[in-house]
């Protein structure tokens, strides 16, 4: 008999613009018992180079070119599989938090055999400028300065009005939250978990059955 595949990741998706802060409330979600957070941008810094896959990625990151969404869901599917083989994340106990994946429509289509989305986030904001000057502060803040650039802002902007607004139409309508992501961290926090705690009793009361 051919081996049962295996059970899908159940998953909260945190979206918004760049700077709305996905990052931030993902690695705080990480601190609580029973949430695993996951962001993109960690898989990309700790992939092993010397491996198949990590050469693949290797060869597009030189030439400064997008990996193929393939090749970065693999990347990824293969990151969080090892991280439940170490134990550091417990598919059976854990809800697995994720930002900056799925990026595109393609990689929602071939994630969808990977993850059971059950609540999604979208960090949202009004005001442009506002969240402009996030993105230079941030930027300062880390030494990029070249990301500080306000045409290097409006293009990222651009990208994901482009590329990942649309993947939110992907899923259905009532799994979709709007949060303002221009209050403060623990504000923010706050509304956010008021609709992710009941997502993670429900997984608990499942994990028990």
């Amino acid at each position: 008999m051919p081996d049962a595949p295996e059970p899908r990741y159940r998953t909260v998706l945190l979206f918004g613009a760049p700077g709305a802060g996905k990052g931030t409330q993902g690695n705080i979600l990480g601190q609580i018992p029973g949430f695993y957070h996951c962001s993109c941008g960690d898989v990309f810094r700790n992939i092993d180079i010397t491996t198949d896959l990590g050469k693949t990625f290797l060869e597009y990151s030189s030439r400064g070119e997008l990996v193929p969404d393939e090749i970065t869901v693999k990347m990824w599917a293969r990151a969080i599989k090892a991280r439940s083989f170490l134990g550091d994340f417990k598919p059976r106990n854990d809800l697995l938090v994720l930002d900056g994946i799925p990026r595109t429509l393609e990689q929602a289509n071939l994630m969808d055999e990977l993850i059971d989305v059950i609540q999604i986030i979208h960090l949202t904001c009004d005001d442009e400028q506002a969240m402009f000057k996030r993105l230079r502060r941030r930027a300062l803040k880390e030494n990029r300065h070249d990301d500080a650039d306000e045409k290097v802002i409006r293009n990222r902007w651009h990208v994901y009005e482009q590329e990942t607004a649309p993947v939110l139409k992907h899923y259905p309508a009532e799994l979709i939250t709007n949060v303002d992501s221009m209050g403060s961290p623990a504000q923010v926090l706050h509304d956010i978990l008021d609709f992710v705690v009941p997502a993670q009793n429900a997984h608990f009361q499942a994990a028990e059955v």
